[in-house]
């Protein structure tokens, strides 16, 4: 499963990180995908941040 941030959404929350450390990550102040594609074992954490991103920064595609 492919994971994206939206750069002009994100609001650098970091919300997405404290739910799933091993996928998202904040090297610029905004969100980005450290996975990809994001593995089976990681996709629930994943699916969850993307779900309580504040701003609907995060989509996936199956």
């Amino acid at each position: 499963m492919k994971f994206t941030v939206d750069q002009n959404l994100c609001i650098g929350c970091e919300a997405c990180q404290g739910i799933a450390p091993e996928v998202f990550e904040f090297p610029d102040q905004t969100s980005k995908v450290k996975i990809d594609p994001v593995p089976e074992a990681l996709q629930a954490s994943a699916l969850a941040a993307e779900k309580n991103c504040p701003v609907l920064a995060i989509s996936h595609l199956a």
